[in-house]
C-alpha cells in the first residue's frame, strides 16, 4: 500500500479494502536516504494499525548488499541501516529485502558480501528487534535468491541469524523453476525449504501469479489466475495449514483505486476451504 500523504495511510488504504496485511516501503524505494516520519506520522500509525491487521515492510529497490566493495555496497549498507531504524520506530516486525545482484562475480562470493554486509547492518542496529526477511527471487540477471540453498547459505553464514527471516513469493519461485502448480509439487518445494532453513523462519508471503514460463527468471507479475500459475496454483496454498496464521500481500499491478486488489483478494479468497472447526462455531 501506498504511504502517499503519510505513513499511516497505507494502513487507511488496506482497511477500506478490507486487508489484512499490508506491506509497505518506510522510505521512498527508489532513493538511497530519506526523511525520519515525524512524531505525529509515527503516532497515527499506530492509532491506525488494529489488531488483527499485519503489517510489515520492504526494502528500497536500490540497496544491493552483493555488490563489489565500493560507493554502491556502501550506500546500500547505509541505506538498510537506516531502513531498519525506520522500520524500528513504527515497530515492523521484519522488512524484506532481495538478496542482491553478484555482477558478474558468481554467486559464493556475492553470498559472502551478503553475508558481510548483513553483519555490518546488524552489528550497526543491535538494539533493534527488527528482522530481515530474505525473499526468494526469479533470478533474473545475476540475481541471487533464486535456490532455496542461497537464503539458506546467507543464513548460515551470518552472525546474528536469529535477525533473519524469508519471505515467499509464489512468482519467484515458478519462475525459478520450482513448479508449485499441484499439490505434489507445492509441497515438495516447502518440504525443501523446510529441510534448508526450517519451517519457523518463514514468516511471510508475497502472492503473486507469473506472466513468464516455469523457470523462466523472468521477474514479471500477474494477477491472480491471469498467469502461468493459475487459480488452481493458489488453492493448496492458501488452504496450506502449516502457514494458517502468515500474513501474505499482493504485488499485482493497481490503480489508485485499488479495484485490482479488491477482485485478486476476492479470488483468493474463494479459494479458502471452510473447515468443520469454524462452521461448529
Amino acid at each position: 500500500m501506498s504511504t502517499s500523504g503519510g505513513v499511516w495511510n497505507a494502513l487507511v488504504r488496506g482497511k477500506s479494502i478490507g486487508c489484512d496485511a499490508v506491506q509497505i516501503f518506510v522510505k521512498n524505494n527508489m532513493q538511497w536516504l530519506g526523511k525520519p516520519h515525524p512524531d505525529p506520522d509515527v503516532n497515527r500509525f499506530a492509532e491506525e494499525w488494529n489488531p488483527g491487521l499485519h503489517v510489515f515492510g520492504h526494502t528500497g529497490y536500490l540497496i544491493n548488499l552483493a555488490a563489489p566493495p565500493g560507493p554502491n555496497l556502501d550506500k546500500s549498507i547505509q541505506s538498510l541501516i537506516q531502513e531498519v531504524e525506520f522500520a524500528s520506530r513504527l515497530k515492523l516486525p521484519f522488512l524484506v529485502l532481495h538478496p542482491g545482484a553478484h555482477l558478474g562475480a558468481g554467486e559464493p562470493l556475492g553470498i559472502k558480501r551478503v553475508v558481510q554486509s548483513l553483519d555490518q547492518v546488524f552489528q550497526a542496529t543491535k538494539g533493534s528487534p527488527v528482522r530481515i526477511a530474505l525473499e526468494n527471487t526469479a533470478g533474473q540477471g545475476s540475481c541471487l535468491g533464486q535456490r532455496l540453498e542461497h537464503l539458506a547459505s546467507i543464513i548460515e553464514g551470518v552472525k546474528s541469524e536469529s535477525r533473519l527471516a524469508v519471505c515467499i513469493d509464489t512468482a519467484h519461485l515458478f519462475a525459478a523453476g520450482y513448479d508449485i502448480r499441484t499439490p505434489a509439487g507445492w509441497d515438495k518445494t516447502i518440504a525443501s525449504a523446510i529441510s534448508l532453513i526450517g519451517l519457523k523462519r518463514i514468516v511471510a508471503f508475497h502472492l503473486n501469479d507469473s506472466k513468464t514460463d516455469l523457470g523462466s527468471r523472468v521477474d514479471r507479475h500477474a494477477h491472480i489466475g491471469q498467469g502461468k500459475i493459475g487459480t488452481k496454483g493458489f488453492r493448496h496454498l492458501v488452504n496450506d495449514l502449516r502457514f494458517r496464521t502468515h500474513p501474505a500481500c499482493l504485488e499485482t499491478p493497481k490503480e489508485d483505486d485499488l479495484k485490482e486488489d479488491v477482485v485478486n483478494l476476492t479470488r483468493l479468497r474463494k479459494l479458502v476451504r471452510k473447515r468443520k472447526a469454524e462452521l461448529l462455531g
